[in-house]
C-alpha cells in the first residue's frame, strides 16, 4: 500500500520532536522542563519513534514504507514534549487528561493499523487485541512515572488518584481507537466480499451467455 502522502507529516513530526527535545536539553532550568525527566525522554522518545523504521529495515524492506503508521506512532510523543514546551501541563488543568486519552488513542490506532494490514484477525479479535495493547502500554507508562516521579514525593493519595484516572483515560482512548479500527476492518472485509460476489456473478453470467 502506497502511503507516501503521509511522508511529509511523519517527517515533520519527527523533526519537531527532535528540535523540542534539543531545546529541553539546552535549557533544563526552564520551569516548564524542570523536574520533567526530559533527559529520560530525550533517550526514550527517539528510540520509540524509530521503531517502525527499525522493524521495516529488519524485514529487509519487503513492502513500501508505512508512513501513516510512522506518523501515528510519532504523534503522541510529539504532543507530550510540545505540551511541556508550551507549559500546558502546568497551566491548563485538563491537558494531562486529554493527553492520556488522545495519545493512547493514537498509539492504539497505530497498533490497530499494523494488525489490520498484516494479520488475518477478525474484527472482534482485532478490537480486543488493540484494547489490550493500549491497556498494557498505559500500565507500563504509569509504572515508569511512578519510578521517575512519585517515589520522591509525599503526595501519595492525590497522586494515586491521578494514576487511576490516567489508567482509565488511557484505556478509554485505546478502546475508542480499537473499536474504530474494528469497524474499519469489518467495512473493508464487507467491501472485499461484495466485490468478490460481484465478480463471481459476472463470471457466471458470462459463462451462461457463452453456453450453447
Amino acid at each position: 500500500m502506497d502511503t507516501t502522502r503521509w511522508r511529509p507529516l511523519a517527517i515533520s513530526f519527527k523533526a519537531a520532536l527532535f528540535v523540542l527535545l534539543a531545546i529541553a536539553l539546552l535549557f533544563p532550568e526552564w520551569d516548564r522542563f524542570a523536574d520533567k525527566a526530559m533527559g529520560t525522554r530525550a533517550l526514550a522518545y527517539p528510540a520509540a519513534v524509530m521503531l517502525v523504521a527499525a522493524i521495516w529495515a529488519l524485514r529487509r524492506r519487503r513492502a513500501p514504507y508505512p508512513w501513516d503508521l510512522d506518523a501515528l506512532l510519532t504523534a503522541p510523543f510529539l504532543v507530550d514534549v510540545a505540551g511541556n514546551a508550551a507549559d500546558l501541563y502546568d497551566t491548563v488543568e485538563w491537558f494531562d487528561d486529554a493527553c492520556h486519552y488522545g495519545n493512547w488513542a493514537l498509539l492504539t490506532a497505530a497498533a490497530g493499523l499494523s494488525l489490520r494490514r498484516w494479520s488475518p484477525l477478525p474484527a472482534w479479535a482485532l478490537a480486543l487485541t488493540c484494547t489490550g495493547i493500549g491497556a498494557i502500554t498505559a500500565i507500563l507508562w504509569e509504572f515508569a512515572e511512578y519510578a521517575i516521579f512519585i517515589l520522591d514525593t509525599p503526595e501519595s493519595v492525590s497522586i494515586y488518584r491521578d494514576t487511576i484516572g490516567d489508567l482509565m483515560l488511557g484505556l478509554l482512548g485505546a478502546a475508542t481507537a480499537a473499536l474504530a479500527t474494528a469497524a474499519r476492518s469489518r467495512k473493508t472485509a464487507a467491501d472485499v466480499a461484495e466485490r468478490r460476489d460481484a465478480t463471481r456473478g459476472d463470471l457466471v453470467g458470462a459463462e451462461s451467455a457463452l453456453a450453447p
